[in-house]
Order: structure tokens, then C-alpha cells, then sequence
């Protein structure tokens, strides 16, 4: 997956944008991720139901996973079955 590339999940309105991608398959609600959105969407997986907030960057702990997502939605974001977690902010440098 190309970084900039668009991703829809199949059981929920989520949308992300990739940042930073490694080898693995990026799903959400426990489905894979496609280009395009799916005529009917599917049921979410028991597990994978936390949702995902807009604006919010998502990473795996190695680091090799960035989803910046661009469409709220009900499934959880993963890499083989691993959930990402949302990236913290760095904080700002003191100004003494």
C-alpha cells in the first residue's frame, strides 16, 4: 500500500488515509480494507467494534503502521488481527 493511498472498510463507515505502511493486511472491524466502498456492508467482528475517531493518527507498535483517519466510524482498526492504537501528540518545546 503506497503512502496517500485511500482505504474504505467493508463493515462500517470508516475511511483512512495511509501515512507509513509496512507488510500486512490493514482491516477494520476485522474485514480487510478496499479502494472501494461495498454496495452492502457487513457485520463487525466481536472485538473489533471500538470505533475510530476523525483526525486521529492510528499505529501499530512497531511503528511500520500510520492511518490518519479521514471518515468516523464503528469498527476498530487492526494489522493482521493486531489493533492499532492512536498515535499521541508530541508535545510542544518549552518557551522559557
Amino acid at each position: 500500500m503506497k503512502p496517500g493511498s485511500k482505504l474504505k472498510s467493508q463493515v462500517c463507515d470508516t475511511e483512512v488515509m495511509v501515512i507509513r505502511s509496512g507488510e500486512g493486511q490493514i482491516e477494520c472491524g476485522g474485514a480487510a480494507m478496499q479502494t472501494d466502498k461495498p454496495a452492502t456492508l457487513g457485520s463487525l467482528a466481536e472485538g473489533f467494534a471500538s470505533g475510530t475517531l476523525m483526525g486521529k493518527r492510528y499505529v501499530d507498535a512497531a511503528g511500520s503502521f500510520e492511518l490518519l483517519c479521514v471518515k468516523p466510524g464503528k469498527g476498530s482498526l487492526a494489522v493482521d488481527g493486531a489493533i492499532l492504537t492512536v498515535k499521541d501528540a508530541k508535545p510542544l518545546p518549552a518557551s522559557d
